[in-house]
């Protein structure tokens, strides 16, 4: 499943591929809590890197947790404007899985790894996209529990 956000403009964008982590446990999620609102795990791959590759580095990064990928969900896209980078075009693909094993301390200290309940964090994700994969893994959720 593959959705678009915004529509494109006669303009250059900066592209950004990333890859996020949705765990669900019990009825809660798990997200990361920043000074703008609440987010998936994940972000931008680097060069070269898998999208589990990028989870596992983001997940360590932002919990000091690892992660174990349970399966792929859906991709979302959106053509934005970015208050720094200008015309913006987020490319994200979203996993369900868990998260495991705390090794370190999170090394991003403004963010905190919260796990709130599904009904008070759905349409509460800092962007649409993610509040949208939110909703599609959360229905799959429903249908395999």
């Amino acid at each position: 499943m593959h959705k678009i956000f915004g529509q494109k403009e006669h303009e250059t964008y900066t592209d950004r591929i990333g890859a996020y982590l949705i765990p669900i446990q019990d009825n809660t999620i798990g997200v990361i809590q920043t000074a703008k609102g609440y987010f998936l795990i994940g972000g931008g791959k680097e060069e070269n890197e898998t999208d589990e590759d990028c989870i596992y580095r983001e997940c360590l990064e932002e919990t000091g947790c690892e992660a174990t990928i349970r399966q792929k969900i859906c991709c979302a896209e959106a053509y934005t404007t970015h208050p720094v980078i200008g015309y913006f075009h987020p490319v994200q693909t979203y996993y369900t899985g868990t998260i495991t094993e705390k090794r370190k301390e999170p090394a991003e200290q403004d963010h905190q790894f919260l796990w709130i309940p599904y009904e008070l964090l759905k349409g509460n994700l800092y962007s649409d996209m993610q509040n949208w994969a939110l909703q599609q893994a959360w229905i799959k959720h429903q249908h395999i529990t």
